[in-house]
């Protein structure tokens, strides 16, 4: 790899320790991938920011860099934790996960970056130009910067995207490099999308069968909103590990046809018909019936447009008895929510919005298990897919409507694809 003088002077340790270990980092992911060169990043998103990935060692390892003087060279943001900072207690985590979660994000902060703790930096303020390149790990996010805005950056892990805020650039390989951006499968929608849950199981759908190869999507109209495009990114990478994909006529590198797949021909084509959606919703109701015990909204965190959707459909109505309504967020879309009376509204109908975590990111199977919690309800292709996993929760997952309808009633009553596209 070829180095500029400055990069050099990191990898000899002129600039102390935390950078030459990042730039050793860099160097080595470099020559593994046959970078020819680094290139300079503007931001980072940091994906190892909550205790459930990092641990002990993971935190050890941030509090090092910054006692030894590391400092972040680009704007730097945080991934969710693990805990809500502010109602931890309240909500029932561990003191024990609280201070370990206090010790990293205060480290991260040490080193300059800003502690938002959300999985959508994009929606408060992070938005990086067409052609930006960036380092952002968290696979939602990295889909959705990729695609929607054009921007340019490879799936981060937390040591790299710690070694890429500490200095700065990264190695030039995969996703930085324009002939890596071109799609590979064509991917026809056949059938009308309705609301933010039908993009998920669109998403979910051609995850599973397009693993990490870039799709590009025709038929999807170009007025599709934030959140579905948000919903549909986070499924792609869950079922699959899409880290870009294109539309034909609404993302910025995919004009046209042509100009999506720079001018060669699919490796494949697929067809997305209502039996795909039949398919993916089938696949992510895990539950045998069981009572549901715990609703969430927000996986990925949740706009200010769907907050204001939740607070209208529980306008004057309460949670029902025993039922939980969780609708995750980061802290500035949550000052905005209160600011327009949406949370007094949820939280008068007993539901309340949690920040800084997330269903993914936090010890939730100790919840779970602690509050003997039956099943799960949520709109979240992403969500769906893992809590069985990760909260040993079955899953219902349909529609917005239909979840708050579920925390409503203290009941779950699926409605079927016919009813839902036709009522």
């Amino acid at each position: 790899m070829i180095l500029t003088d400055q990069e050099k002077k990191m990898l000899d340790g002129e600039e102390g320790y935390p950078a030459q270990k990042a730039m050793q980092i860099l160097v080595r992911l470099g020559e593994i991938y046959d970078a020819d060169r680094m290139i300079p990043v503007s931001k980072v998103h940091m994906p190892g920011s909550s205790v459930v990935v990092a641990g002990e060692a993971g935190t050890r390892l941030v509090e090092k860099m910054a006692a030894q003087g590391g400092h972040f060279k680009v704007f730097t943001t945080l991934n969710t934790g693990a805990i809500d900072m502010g109602s931890w207690s309240e909500i029932g985590y561990s003191r024990e996960t609280h201070d370990l979660q206090q010790r990293l994000t205060r480290a991260y902060e040490k080193l300059g970056a800003l502690a938002c703790h959300t999985c959508t930096p994009y929606l408060i303020g992070s938005v990086p130009r067409l052609g930006e390149h960036i380092a952002w790990g968290e696979s939602s996010a990295i889909a959705f910067v990729n695609s929607v805005f054009g921007a340019r950056t490879n799936r981060e892990g937390g040591p790299s995207a710690l070694a890429a805020a500490l200095t700065g650039v990264v190695p030039n390989y995969g996703f930085h490099r324009q002939e890596n951006r071109y799609g590979q499968i064509h991917v026809k929608v056949a059938t009308a999308l309705s609301g933010t849950v039908d993009y998920g199981s669109l998403g979910y759908w051609v995850g599973r069968r397009t693993d990490s190869k870039i799709p590009v999507f025709t038929g999807i109209p170009k007025d599709v909103t934030t959140d579905q495009l948000k919903m549909l990114s986070a499924a792609l990478a869950s079922s699959g590990s899409v880290a870009l994909y294109h539309i034909v006529g609404v993302t910025p590198e995919a004009a046209d046809f042509e100009t999506a797949f720079g001018g060669h021909q699919p490796v494949e084509v697929l067809t997305f018909e209502r039996s795909g959606l039949r398919e993916s919703e089938g696949l992510l109701n895990k539950h045998q019936n069981q009572p549901v015990s715990i609703v969430v909204i927000g996986c990925p965190h949740a706009s200010i447009q769907e907050i204001e959707s939740i607070a209208k459909q529980l306008d004057g109505k309460k949670i029902h008895d025993g039922m939980e309504l969780w609708i995750t967020a980061a802290q500035p879309v949550k000052a905005y929510a209160e600011r327009c009376g949406f949370e007094q509204t949820i939280l008068a109908a007993g539901g309340r919005i949690v920040t800084d975590t997330c269903p993914i990111l936090s010890p939730m199977g100790y919840l779970a298990k602690a509050r003997n919690m039956h099943a799960l309800a949520t709109n979240s292709a992403k969500l769906a897919h893992y809590a069985p996993g990760q909260w040993g929760m079955p899953t219902y997952y349909g529609s917005l409507e239909m979840c708050i309808q579920i925390a409503i009633d203290g009941a779950a009553r699926t409605v079927s694809l016919g009813e839902r596209h036709e009522g």
